[in-house]
């Protein structure tokens, strides 16, 4: 994993134990999973509005500013959940030379 991503993770790691007023992120994980998840929707809709905006614009800022809100959210819901960056990396290793149409064809229905 990257210095950066293995910082972060242990930086809302630690958050876990940070009450939720002095912390965003344990505000968070003390309001619990069906708000982070809320987070990371809000996040990938705003991903999705910048790009379609970049794409006729040409501004593309907004993409990488509001991707890096989505990877964050989506990072919180990984360390609720006792999840790591590694563990979703491990998954794309396994994937890389693969077809996608292969790849997710030969999923079980639990995956």
């Amino acid at each position: 994993m990257s210095e950066l991503l293995q910082a972060l993770a242990e930086t809302l790691e630690q958050r876990k134990s940070a009450t939720p007023e002095s912390s965003y992120v344990a505000s968070l994980y003390a309001k619990g999973l069906n708000k982070i998840l809320e987070k990371v929707g809000e996040e990938a809709t705003e991903v999705i509005l910048a790009a379609k905006d970049a794409e006729t614009s040409g501004a593309k800022d907004a993409v990488t500013q509001e991707m890096a809100d989505l990877w964050f959210h989506c990072m919180i819901c990984l360390a609720h959940l006792n999840l790591s960056p590694d563990d979703v990396l491990k998954v794309l290793a396994e994937r890389q030379g693969l077809s996608g149409l292969v790849e997710k064809a030969s999923r079980t229905p639990s995956n």
